[in-house]
């Protein structure tokens, strides 16, 4: 059976957690409490020495979890993402040696834009696709009305500087799939163990949005 596409991942979400993990003996424990609030896909970032490790935990311990790799980089980074076999890798930026690299190794890449340009050198290499990162300082709900016109094949998952009262609002954007963000689990809460705090939020945002 083929695997889902990261649009088809991102759309069945509609919320991305984005988790940067800084001690693996949360990283099981975290993703259990999202996932009993209802939020499935997890995008565990590559920001820390534990990183990889937590993703390879969670997929190993949290079968229910939907885990791929954040903060990809370079072609190190997607290497790993390929030797892990997630089904999704999100990466901040879209350089073109990073867009030759995951076009040639076929893995499912979501590379991150700002600007038209930047929007077509990723559907030039194959990927439509995208996380629009900073979304808040990069233009916001204006900017991705605006390059819906011109690209009408391109679809956007907004992080960075997207608090929880404006899901909805972008999510009314048709060229939009998901919402991506640290806000669903706070590194103060994770680092405190507060589980129940996170799964009750996701569980919030979920309701929300059925």
């Amino acid at each position: 059976m083929m695997r889902e596409t990261p649009a088809d991942l991102m759309r069945a979400a509609k919320v991305i957690p984005v988790l940067t993990i800084r001690r693996l003996a949360d990283a099981v424990p975290l993703a259990r409490a999202l996932v009993a609030g209802g939020v499935r896909m997890l995008e565990v970032t590559l920001r820390t020495a534990v990183g990889a490790d937590a993703a390879r935990a969670i997929r190993e311990a949290v079968p229910e979890a939907i885990v791929g790799l954040g903060t990809v980089t370079t072609d190190a980074d997607l290497a790993l993402a390929q030797s892990l076999d997630v089904p999704f890798a999100f990466s901040p930026g879209a350089p073109d040696a990073l867009l030759a690299a995951a076009a040639a190794r076929g893995i499912a890449f979501v590379p991150g834009i700002q600007t038209a340009s930047e929007l077509m050198a990723a559907i030039a290499a194959g990927f439509s696709t995208v996380k629009f990162f900073p979304a808040g300082s990069a233009g916001g709900i204006p900017a991705l009305n605006a390059l819906a016109g011109p690209f009408p094949e391109a679809l956007f998952c907004p992080t960075g500087g997207i608090g929880e009262a404006a899901i909805q609002s972008w999510l009314a954007l048709p060229n939009v799939v998901a919402v991506g963000g640290s806000w669903l689990a706070p590194t103060a809460e994770v680092e405190a163990g507060q589980w129940q705090t996170i799964t009750g939020r996701a569980a919030r945002i979920v309701r929300a949005l059925t």
